[in-house]
């Protein structure tokens, strides 16, 4: 296990980015400044690619209100992860998180989801099943 903070500017509190085997876990707590997010977009990109990880985990069990800048933030991590061959789970929502989103209408479509960090980490622990346009599996590639 090895970890890489994200730096931000001065006075700004590093996010912790953890490598657990094929996984990245990352912990969000409180406020993510814009510089602290490009920064951390910035590191998780140069991670998988260095590292070749499969998953993110951003637990954000310590956020107690989310706006739109994080919920986009979430929502651009985790398309630039699949860009990246990995998967990205958000884990730890507390339920007036939730019912933020949903009343600021951040979908976050694609972003897939756990209750706890165990229930992530069995998330990505399982094999991708891509189906191909129109619901068909891929039969013979």
């Amino acid at each position: 296990m090895s970890a890489h903070p994200s730096h931000g500017a001065p006075g700004q509190v590093a996010v912790p980015v953890l490598r657990l085997g094929d996984v990245l876990l990352v912990t969000l707590q409180g406020d993510l400044y814009d510089s602290t997010a490009q920064q951390l977009q910035q590191d998780l990109a140069e991670t998988i690619v260095r590292s070749g990880v499969t998953g993110v985990v951003i637990d954000i069990s310590g956020v107690e209100m989310i706006d739109s800048f994080l919920g986009r933030v979430l929502a651009e991590i985790a398309a630039q992860t699949e860009l990246l061959a990995a998967r990205t789970v958000v884990a730890g929502m507390r339920p007036a998180v939730a019912i933020t989103l949903v009343e600021l209408g951040l979908t976050l479509p694609g972003l897939r989801t756990a209750l706890s960090t165990e229930v992530a980490l069995e998330m990505l622990s399982q094999p991708v099943v891509r189906s191909r346009p129109g619901g068909r599996r891929g039969e013979g590639a």
